[in-house]
């Protein structure tokens, strides 16, 4: 194992990241708009449709007011234990009495909702949640007070060619944004490891992390649906669509949850090719709280199926939508703190014991958990499973590898969701291959947010095309400068490599380090990229094993 001389690093970002939580770019009011009342005193008369102040956003110029970032602080259990995590998204106000509509994953779970409107960050509101829907990734919110700026929905055709804006908030920064695009797919697939949504458009106007549960709008600033998910890569975006979100809101508004038993879950594999729904958290009083479930616990099947063996909710949310989420549903469970099995009903019998749990490889503990999602509900570009997995130590790390087995790095054994597919692209004329390895708890999470930690790790023979290493360090600024604050640049140099590191704070979410080195036996033979994101102090020990161990093997490098 490399010894590298990081102590420095360590010690200066333990400070940085528990300054992170209150620090973050100024931004300034946003004006009132035309479409926005004067104050005036209430009177008992009720003002008539005619006379009555309208606050209904007309125009693409006034949709930002509209437009909120929400931030959810609450607590979870994913396969190594709990922990407390903070995540941003967006959302967007749909009546002036606060009602806002935002995505069930970026509010599930959370103790807490912080919500700023319109970029103003002089005022934070709280916000309830009222009503969500796990399987069609929606949730309706109530902000404090009212009288706010709304946005209204588009009643034509929604056809390709549509021309469209994503409005939100990306990579946890105050500062609005909106880009352009057109419809380019009207029914795409809506299948993902964390909900399965009946329709779904696909469009080409970027969304970045943080933009999920933000508006995706008309010239004339009308909804027509809510962003979701993407696959930057493929420039593929996606957008809950307008005909499955609208019945849906008619429900919340009647404090009705759709499609909902009461847990924050996700689609999960082992290495002995079990699957089934793991519970991050469970809502208090719902159907899942009364049969007993706990966050923790592994739903293995629901109606005597088996969930999860495409790597998807979709078995889980059909049976929802056929039976009734208030009816009685059985469903056979493991929990791993205990190591038993145990079966009841949703609506019904509570959980009992029937067994206990141990399966080869895999005895009563979720530490080989790997998810077999992708970060999108449309293709399978990574295959998240065990053949990634190299080795579990007992001391809470293992050893992963890419798809063709070049490189190798330690990481926590909570960080498996994994991506280990080649990576292809242009940097502007220049076309490469590259072997990569990309890891965290949240995979999804990791790569719409700068509130959840992980790894990426990356070698290209041809980058050396490009330069050295400070010139691959200086080609990636792009990706941070605009939600992140650069803090430094230092040496890099261990018994195998020699480079650069930046390090690079993130908004109230995150401190990001980027490593860009070559070997120093063979300086052109080829230039790695290593990026590691941190919410915590467990990650910048963490950040210290990766920096530890990365390394190439005798795999082939693309």
């Amino acid at each position: 194992m490399k010894s590298k001389r990081i102590l420095s690093i360590i010690l200066v970002l333990i400070t940085a990241i528990s300054l992170i939580s209150c620090s973050g770019p100024s931004s300034e009011v946003p004006a009132a708009t035309e479409s926005e009342p004067a104050e005036v005193e209430v009177t008992e008369a009720e003002p008539t449709e005619e006379t009555a102040p309208s606050t209904l956003v007309t125009d693409l110029a006034d949709v930002k007011s509209a437009v909120v970032q929400i931030e959810a602080q609450g607590t979870f259990v994913d396969p190594e234990g709990e922990y407390t995590g903070a995540g941003n998204g967006s959302g967007f106000i749909i009546d002036p009495s606060g009602l806002a509509i935002t995505n069930n994953h970026v509010v599930t779970g959370a103790a807490l909702l912080k919500v700023w409107i319109g970029g103003d960050i002089s005022k934070s509101y709280n916000a309830q949640i009222l009503a969500v829907s796990e399987c069609s990734d929606l949730a309706l919110i109530d902000i404090d007070g009212d009288g706010f700026p709304y946005l209204e929905w588009y009643d034509g055709s929604i056809n390709v060619g549509l021309e469209v804006y994503a409005a939100g908030f990306p990579l946890g920064d105050p500062e609005f944004t909106l880009t352009k695009g057109i419809v380019s797919k009207e029914e795409a697939d809506g299948e993902s490891s964390w909900s399965s949504v009946n329709q779904v458009i696909e469009h080409d106007a970027t969304i970045n992390p943080g933009n999920s549960g933000g508006p995706l709008v008309t010239s004339e600033g009308q909804i027509v649906g809510v962003n979701y998910a993407s696959i930057a890569q493929a420039g593929q975006f996606f957008a809950i669509g307008r005909d499955t979100t609208l019945p849906i809101i008619e429900k919340f508004k009647e404090g009705n949850d759709v499609d909902s038993l009461g847990i924050n879950a996700y689609a999960i594999s082992f290495t002995d090719g079990s699957t089934g729904i793991w519970v991050s958290s469970v809502k208090s009083g719902s159907a899942a709280d009364d049969a007993g479930l706990k966050p923790g616990d592994l739903l293995t099947t629901l109606e005597g199926l088996n969930l999860a063996e495409d790597g998807s909710m979709a078995t889980y949310c059909d049976i929802i939508r056929t039976q009734g989420a208030e009816n009685p549903l059985g469903m056979e469970i493991v929990r791993f703190d205990t190591g038993q099995t145990m079966e009841g009903q949703f609506n019904g019998r509570a959980l009992s014991v029937t067994g206990s749990y141990s399966s080869s490889g895999n005895t009563n503990n979720a530490n080989n958990a790997n998810t077999t999602i992708t970060d999108d509900p449309v293709s399978n570009p990574g295959q998240f499973t065990s053949p990634n997995i190299v080795e579990v130590y007992d001391d809470g790390y293992m050893a992963v590898t890419d798809d063709y087995g070049a490189l190798t790095v330690d990481i926590p054994s909570s960080w498996n969701q994994i991506d280990g597919s080649p990576w292809s692209d242009y940097w502007g004329d220049l076309y490469f291959d590259a072997a990569d390895i990309t890891a965290a708890p949240d995979l999804d999470g990791f790569l719409s947010s700068y509130a959840y930690s992980g790894v990426s790790f990356t070698a290209s023979e041809d980058w050396g095309a490009i330069g050295g290493y400070i010139q691959l360090l200086d080609g990636v600024k792009s990706w941070y400068e605009d939600a992140c604050t650069w803090e430094w640049r230092e040496t890099y140099i261990d018994p195998v490599y020699e480079g650069a590191y930046d390090y690079w704070e993130c908004g109230r979410d995150a401190g990001v380090v980027v490593v860009g080195a070559r070997p120093s036996a063979a300086p052109t033979a080829y230039l790695v990229l290593v990026q590691v994101q941190m919410i915590s102090d467990f990650d910048v020990e963490a950040l210290e094993r990766i920096m530890d161990t990365f390394d190439l093997t005798d795999g082939y490098l693309p």
